[in-house]
């Protein structure tokens, strides 16, 4: 048997693959939640008061 099939236990079939999703690491900007919803807020914030001054 091969070392990649040793190293990985099979994953039971629930949750259609969704268990092994989370494993593969993706590349591209790496931002914490936090910052990204800290950002959505502002952006509110910011139209609304565009919207009232303009």
């Amino acid at each position: 048997m091969s070392k990649k099939k040793k190293e990985s236990a099979p994953m039971p079939a629930t949750g259609a693959g969704l268990l092994r999703f989370f494993e593969e690491e993706t590349e591209g900007i790496k931002v914490r939640p936090e910052i990204l919803v800290g950002m959505a807020i502002a952006l509110i914030v910011i139209c609304i008061l565009a919207n009232v001054f303009f």
